[in-house]
């Protein structure tokens, strides 16, 4: 079983590169199964549409997932009740729209599960979510429901993410996060079995400030005119990694993190 998890997808680049690049990555590395974050692919760089939804799952992703920006288009709030493959955040307040764990089919006819959980420093007000993972891992085994688990941890800082990814230690397949845009270098499997990645990045333009447009984001640190943030519009990077698993039990046997194209195609 081979998965790919991809970044934060950030606007028009993002979305046209992951159109235009994923199936031939798919085909040349024989991916089994893609997962994608698009909470930022909607053109004004926040939120995802329906349209856009459709559009990457003919590409060839299997599931989005999101984080804090996931109503930043109001019409997910409809649109989310019905698309199983669009994830919200599992630690939102029990009557929010959509789900935040699901399980899916690979094309080897395997079951998939993917968590979408999302942090709460820096962000926005949702569930504890240590006890929510703890309660998760209370009623959800690996080799039970589903032969393999995805973990998508959109969080903000390093330390929340590495405690989430020893919490899930030999009991996921994946714990990457997300969110702040920029890929780290710390590709692994845990002691347990489980593959980590601190932030995968994003897919989107990286002669950018985290996939904005620079010119604007100076304007607004040195409190210069400027308008709402808005996306770059440049060749955009693919960035995510890649990891191999052993469906006898579901955790990872080889790991590596994964950049394409744009200005940081020369760094993987």
């Amino acid at each position: 079983m081979k998965i790919l998890f991809l970044g934060d997808i950030v606007g028009v680049s993002g979305c046209n590169a992951v159109k235009k690049y994923l199936p031939k990555i798919i085909q040349e590395k024989n991916i089994d199964f893609v997962v994608v974050n698009g909470e930022n692919a909607a053109k004004e760089g926040v939120g995802i549409t329906e349209n856009i939804i459709e559009e990457l799952l003919k590409s060839g992703v299997d599931v989005i997932t999101t984080g804090n920006h996931v109503w930043d288009q109001k019409e997910t709030y409809e649109y989310i009740k019905n698309q199983k493959r669009l994830l919200r955040p599992f630690n939102l307040s029990s009557n929010t729209p959509g789900k935040g764990f699901s399980i899916f089919n690979s094309k080897k006819k395997l079951k998939v599960g993917v968590l979408n959980l999302m942090g709460n420093v820096f962000m926005k007000k949702c569930d504890d979510v240590f006890i929510t993972a703890k309660n998760f891992l209370k009623n959800n085994k690996l080799k039970d429901e589903y032969d393999f688990l995805i973990v998508d941890f959109h969080a903000e800082i390093t330390s929340e993410k590495m405690a989430m990814g020893h919490l899930f230690d030999g009991f996921a397949t994946l714990v990457v996060g997300t969110h702040t845009h920029v890929p780290t270098n710390d590709a692994r499997i845990l002691k347990n079995g489980t593959a980590y990645l601190t932030d995968a990045g994003m897919c989107g333009d990286y002669n950018s400030v985290i996939g904005m447009n620079i010119k604007n984001s100076l304007n607004k640190f040195f409190k210069y005119d400027a308008v709402k943030h808005f996306p770059a519009e440049g060749e955009a990077s693919l960035c995510g990694i890649i990891v191999e698993s052993d469906h006898t039990n579901g955790l990872a046997n080889k790991t590596q993190s994964f950049i394409y194209g744009g200005d940081l195609k020369n760094f993987n």
